[in-house]
């Protein structure tokens, strides 16, 4: 059954998206079975998805339903989108900023509307072995939903003062939430990443957030400040083994998903 991780940070603009994105991609080029699902309105994560199969993989870009359509029918199947091998999408659209109306209109309590996700997926777990939600930097339902569904967090921490504030905002809501509902979920770790080299403020920032959630709970691997990164929102994610740029991603994000799965390994001993 999938391991459900979310990558959150209550600051936007850090690189959930991103990081959600390559770490899905990484881990289906691994043979991992992967599902990302886009819980953002924005539909960042889409596009960047919907752009590597339209330019890159020269695939036609064709679903039945929105995934707030298929949230209505109860019924993810009918949103599933196939990347490419090993990877699956379920696909956001500008209706799913109707989802916590949605939410309010059909349970009264707060319970029953937070562990919504965690049924709508509950039937597809299986065929996956990852489950990535990519969510708004927002303490919302969205949020809510994303952190009851999920096994583990991996917070994303761009290194700036905002961003560390941000993250220890974020890990507190977990906690709450954690105690609230009795949940058996896991900080995987806080992930650095838009790091400059030789930054004085990026390298403070990264010492107070080692001594804010200790050093065992930060990312050994650290994601520094990459213009291919940049470039995969235009031209969606090249994988050229011959550009030394693509190379020296891909070669990052093999080494982050391998510690990603160490430290799982560790928590479910």
């Amino acid at each position: 059954m999938a391991k459900i991780i979310t990558t959150g940070n209550f600051k936007g603009g850090v690189g959930k998206t991103t990081n959600s994105v390559l770490l899905s991609y990484t881990l289906s080029q691994l043979n991992k079975k992967v599902l990302l699902i886009d819980l953002d309105p924005q539909a960042n994560a889409t596009d960047l998805l919907f752009t590597t199969m339209s330019n890159i993989l020269q695939k036609k870009v064709t679903f039945k339903e929105t995934l707030f359509e298929s949230i209505k029918n109860n019924n993810p199947n009918e949103a599933l989108i196939n990347v490419k091998e090993n990877l699956d999408l379920l696909p956001s659209f500008s209706d799913l900023q109707n989802y916590e109306k949605y939410l309010y209109d059909n349970w009264s309590d707060d319970y029953s509307q937070d562990h919504h996700l965690t049924n709508f997926i509950k039937d597809i777990k299986e065929n996956y072995d990852y489950i990535f939600l990519d969510i708004p930097p927002q303490l919302n339902k969205f949020t809510d939903n994303a952190l009851v569904a999920s096994d583990f967090v991996i917070v994303v921490l761009q290194t700036q003062e905002r961003s560390l504030k941000g993250a220890e905002k974020y890990i507190d809501h977990l906690l709450s939430l954690q105690d609230d509902y009795s949940l058996n979920i896991d900080l995987l770790g806080v992930l650095p990443v838009l790091q400059q080299n030789g930054s004085e403020l990026d390298l403070d920032v990264l010492q107070d957030a080692i001594e804010t959630f200790g050093e065992s709970n930060i990312f050994k691997t650290h994601i520094k400040q990459m213009n291919r990164l940049k470039r995969f929102d235009r031209t969606g994610i090249t994988d050229n083994s011959s550009d030394i740029h693509d190379k020296r991603v891909h070669e990052i994000y093999r080494n982050l998903a391998e510690e990603m799965q160490q430290r799982i390994n560790l928590f479910r001993k």
